[in-house]
């Protein structure tokens, strides 16, 4: 049975990666484009300036990079095979972060928006829920708390 050119064909996710660097989101939104892709969806989270009433002055993230890669690679290669999506990427930075740093990209791209979507969200709060990587939060009154990186997957 031929394919048609159109079908799209699942995407392969070796596009996991954990950076100290600042994340080029030009670059990954580029590398994101496929000729099936009728959406893509680029989701950035990015270091904001309060938390809980507080003042944060900057975050350090800190992570056991081997295995975080390792369930990173295994969460998008899960959301590649359940939407069939052409393109899928996840990047997380360590080190210490400035307001306005993104801290986390994912990417994913499907013929459809809706799938795009659903597939981000899912990656990412999956990522947060399971891959060992830590916040930590200082705040400009001098005090650090360790963030709580566990929000409700969404399961769909």
């Amino acid at each position: 049975m031929t394919k048609s050119p159109y079908f799209p064909q699942p995407a392969v996710a070796s596009n996991v990666a954990i950076t100290t660097e600042a994340i080029d989101i030009t670059t990954l939104f580029a590398n994101a484009q496929h000729a099936t892709a009728g959406g893509i969806v680029l989701f950035s989270g990015t270091v904001r300036n309060h938390h809980a009433g507080m003042a944060v002055a900057y975050l350090e993230y800190e992570a056991f990079e081997p295995l975080a890669l390792k369930q990173m690679q295994l969460i998008v290669n899960e959301a590649c095979s359940k939407w069939s999506l052409s393109h899928a990427h996840c990047t997380h930075r360590i080190g210490k972060l400035a307001i306005g740093d993104s801290a986390i990209v994912v990417i994913t791209a499907h013929a459809h928006r809706s799938q795009a979507y659903e597939a981000n969200q899912y990656i990412m709060d999956r990522v947060k829920a399971e891959v060992p990587i830590w916040k930590n939060e200082f705040f400009t009154d001098g005090s650090s708390a360790w963030g709580n990186n566990t929000p409700p997957i969404n399961s769909k």
